[in-house]
């Protein structure tokens, strides 16, 4: 579902790759969420009257203070979960998944999947090898 949480992270990666704080277009952000222009504009306004993003119309939106605070947490989220959804899950189109769960995910999950991520492969390889040592045990003969 495409709410409020994939808008501001939207704007927030369009003002990260344009380097001027023009606003961001409404067509732009319809484009990239896939949604049609209107529905964006009026999602923007939505998010306007909340104080997370200044719309002008026929212009754009930009995030206030308070919209890229929200939308750099998101992000962190977001890059979280892309980089599972391609490391872990084998996903091809893990941008666009990491963009339908960002929002859907606490803070904690988001920290955790991190700390699995960060782990590495070596200590992916250490745990199947303990993994595969254990499988030799048996009632008669455990793992000391």
């Amino acid at each position: 579902m495409i709410g409020a949480p994939q808008y501001l992270l939207t704007l927030y990666i369009a003002e990260q790759e344009d380097d001027e704080e023009s606003p961001i277009s409404p067509g732009y952000v319809a484009d990239a969420l896939d949604r049609s222009p209107p529905a964006a504009t009026e999602r923007l306004q939505n998010l306007d009257a909340k104080g997370l993003v200044d719309y002008e119309p026929y212009e754009g939106a930009t995030l206030t203070a308070e919209g890229r605070d929200a939308a750099a947490d998101l992000y962190d989220t977001y890059q979280i979960l892309s980089r599972f959804c391609r490391d872990v899950l084998g996903v091809n189109d893990h941008e666009g998944e990491a963009m339908q769960l960002v929002g859907n995910v606490s803070p904690t999950v988001a920290e955790r999947l991190s700390a699995t991520l960060l782990r590495g492969d070596g200590d992916r390889d250490g745990a199947r090898q303990a993994a595969g040592s254990e499988s030799t045990s048996s009632p008669d003969n455990p793992a000391s």
